[in-house]
């Protein structure tokens, strides 16, 4: 009797596994229909085993996750760039009955006006990771879930909390309003051609009713902006720098005047202007180095001025045409502002909303999005806005 033919160990798990290699005769040229533009983030994913059950389908490609969607769904609208895709995508189900619950708008899916719908799941172009969550998330009406894909780091900084590395301004403003969770890891082989990065796919749930907090989204990128420029300084380091000063005061004086509120814009007395030491200057997180954290982007031209930098030059590094007469330095220009009582006024007002909050010492990466609410809430009381 001859040898029973035993099944090879996980096949039955590999051909059921949605990214298992495609095989049979013809398969390598199947949808090869034309040259893919990855300039505009088109890396078609090859199989549509990563996503099921949607309305919206933003960048479709050829099909490969529409087909799966329209089993499904009651109806699929696709929002597409390329002319050719929309026409292979279309012709892929010519003829189906599922043609007939297919919809395909052609056109800039940040510039379009979404239809009506109520779950959104894209393979997003990177290019618009950002723009596109954000217009989802400030929808009258959003979606009541988006399953998206993105490059690994942005949907790590997406789903990251205070003290993660990644933790930024994008984790804060997007979990205002949703709930974001990681699904899974897609690598580069299950895309046509390959992309230069790995992907990631998170869940989105956007927050509504009492869940969603109620606050001006332009003063609080305006306050996060400050704080996260930095996110490795103290709070307090980050907004007593000169430059924010400077813009608080310039908004303090606008919200004075809309408001009827006097202010003495007189000079400082004694005041030699700006030439005082600045306490955010070199105020970095003792622990950066310790964590791994690249500080280059960090610090300008090492914490030094340009100034100071060129004071400190060697007469050696002279060219010799300088060395011929003595060389005497330019005189420099007084255009620093001098402080005036608003500056002192803003300042103040800054630096007590912070120790009444006990934040002074705090770092924007350890805050969380109640203390972002907290800290915009009582600085907006002294009448100090961001935008």
């Amino acid at each position: 009797m001859g040898k029973a033919k035993t099944p090879r160990k996980n096949a039955a798990a590999s051909a059921a596994s949605p990214y298992s290699r495609p095989t049979g005769k013809g398969s390598a040229a199947k949808n090869n229909v034309f040259k893919f533009n990855t300039n505009v983030g088109q890396h078609i994913l090859k199989n549509p085993g990563v996503a099921d059950d949607t309305v919206l389908e933003i960048g479709p490609g050829t099909g490969n996750i529409t087909t799966r969607i329209l089993e499904k769904a009651r109806k699929c609208i696709a929002i597409e760039l390329d002319p050719r895709m929309a026409a292979e995508v279309t012709k892929r189900v010519q003829g189906t009955p599922a043609q007939k619950k297919l919809e395909v708008l052609l056109g800039d899916a940040i510039k379009t006006e979404f239809p009506p719908f109520d779950v959104c799941i894209s393979n997003t172009p990177y290019q618009i990771s950002s723009p596109l969550v954000f217009k989802l998330l400030s929808m009258p009406n959003p979606p009541r879930t988006a399953v998206l894909m993105f490059q690994k780091e942005f949907a790590q900084r997406l789903v990251a909390r205070p003290g993660d590395t990644l933790y930024c301004r994008l984790s804060v403003n997007a979990q205002f309003f949703a709930r974001i969770t990681h699904v899974l890891k897609v690598g580069k082989a299950n895309f046509k051609p390959p992309p230069q990065v790995e992907s990631a796919v998170v869940r989105i749930t956007p927050k509504t009713g009492a869940e969603k907090p109620k606050f001006n989204f332009a003063e609080m990128d305006g306050m996060l902006r400050i704080t996260f420029t930095r996110k490795n300084r103290t709070l307090r380091a980050s907004f007593v720098s000169k430059e924010v000063l400077a813009m608080l005061a310039r908004n303090y004086r606008v919200y004075a005047s809309m408001n009827g509120i006097d202010v003495d814009d007189s000079l400082v007395e004694g005041d030699a202007g700006d030439d005082d030491d600045d306490d955010a200057d070199m105020d970095m997180d003792d622990d950066a180095a310790a964590d791994g954290e690249a500080q280059g982007d960090d610090e300008e031209f090492g914490g030094m001025d340009v100034d100071d930098a060129a004071d400190n030059n060697d007469d050696d590094d002279l060219p010799t045409f300088f060395k011929e007469k003595p060389y005497v330095p330019p005189p420099k220009t007084p255009s620093r502002r001098k402080k005036t009582k608003v500056d002192e006024l803003v300042r103040t007002k800054v630096l007590r909303v912070l120790e009444q909050l006990e934040m002074a010492e705090r770092r924007s990466r350890q805050c969380d999005e109640t203390d972002f609410l907290r800290l915009l809430d009582a600085m907006n009381s002294e009448g100090i806005h961001f935008s």
